[in-house]
């Protein structure tokens, strides 16, 4: 089961970083390759993400733990969906614990259960997972860098 994890501490506090990774609306700013949000409610949400040849995808997602200003985790709900033949589950976990007085350690995790013959990939699905997440650091960095 391919497992990325990825963290750095950014100049913010947890609850500054919260205001950020709590509010599935603020995808778009940080998460990369998400152009848009909809569908948002307490409990789920839809990612509206941009291929690499400018096509748009639909995925869409439920939290499955929400704990503020602690932890953010979301599963991508894959039945039905072309992601389906290549994905058993994708989860996506982020973890705030404050550094010093203000600034936190952000921990982000990808864990991913590939299906079929797709186990063969697992090195590149682990790869991209990697450019993933630095992203999403980036995108967050930017986002509370002081």
């Amino acid at each position: 089961m391919p497992t990325v994890r990825r963290s750095r501490t950014l100049p913010a506090t947890p609850e500054e970083v919260w205001a950020i990774v709590g509010d599935a609306y603020h995808l778009p700013r940080w998460w990369p390759r998400v152009t848009r949000v909809e569908g948002v409610e307490d409990e789920a949400f839809t990612q509206v993400l941009t291929t690499a040849k400018g096509v748009p995808v639909r995925a869409d997602f439920r939290v499955v733990e929400s704990a503020e200003p602690r932890v953010r985790r979301w599963a991508q709900q894959l039945v039905d969906t072309p992601f389906e033949r290549v994905l058993a589950a994708s989860e996506v976990e982020v973890r705030l614990e404050r550094d010093g007085d203000a600034a936190t350690r952000v921990a982000v995790s990808l864990v991913q259960r590939l299906r079929g013959m797709a186990l063969l990939g697992s090195f590149l699905v682990r790869r991209a997972g990697r450019r993933q997440l630095d992203g999403a650091l980036d995108g967050l960095e930017a986002l509370v860098g002081r």
